[in-house]
């Protein structure tokens, strides 16, 4: 059965096995979400649900957010995030996902917005040479090089250029639930996830072909 949740990174810390072996974890805040929309093939030409995280107060909404809330009859969320599942049937507007709807064992995948880096040269963004530091090599020692081709005469598509680096989404997939703490909604997860603390991340049981 497919499974979803909105979370937020809470921070990495570790736990021990039954071995005594130290185990690194990211604990997420998973949850309590709440169904918002579901969506339908008759209504929208495919499956999905809108599940909504986080508290949002009345003031900070307009009348167009209160309305999408106020036909589900259900209370505003700071965040949105739909979900294509394959069977929807057994999940309704209002319905409540906590963080035990998964158990210690799964594999997941969780996918969230990487940190930030700012503007970037070539050499940090993608790892690139830089040029020797002797006589020649002038004020261009971490330059990107050349850009176009003789032939081409235009810079091809791919090209590790200077830019905005980080901020981007990533997956992480196939990460082991280590333990959950139904009562508090946490979340561990074997290893790191994308993203700062208190960064949204969003969290799907890994679906095997």
């Amino acid at each position: 059965m497919e499974k979803c949740i909105i979370g937020k990174k809470v921070g990495m810390t570790q736990l021990f096995d039954e071995n005594g072996k130290i185990i690194p974890v990211t604990v997420i805040e998973a949850g309590p979400c709440t169904v918002v929309q579901k969506k339908t093939i008759e209504n929208d030409g495919y499956e999905a649900v809108q599940i909504g995280f986080g508290e949002l107060s009345d003031k900070r909404a307009n009348k167009a957010i209160k309305g999408h809330f106020a036909k589900g009859d259900v209370a505003l969320k700071k965040n949105l995030r739909e979900f294509r599942l394959s069977n929807i049937d057994a999940m309704n507007v209002g319905d409540l996902i906590k963080a035990d709807v998964f158990a210690t064992g799964d594999r997941v995948d969780v996918c969230g917005i990487s940190k930030g880096k700012g503007y970037a040269g070539s050499i940090k963004r993608f790892g690139n040479h830089r040029l020797k530091s002797t006589h020649g090599t002038g004020p261009v020692h971490r330059h990107a090089g050349s850009n176009g081709s003789i032939d081409g005469a235009h810079v091809f598509k791919g090209k590790g250029l200077p830019g905005h680096m980080g901020a981007e989404r990533v997956t992480v997939q196939n990460l082991d639930i280590v333990k959950i703490d139904a009562e508090n909604n946490l979340i561990a997860v074997r290893g790191a996830v994308p993203g700062p603390k208190n960064g949204i991340v969003y969290i799907t049981n890994t679906v095997k072909a």
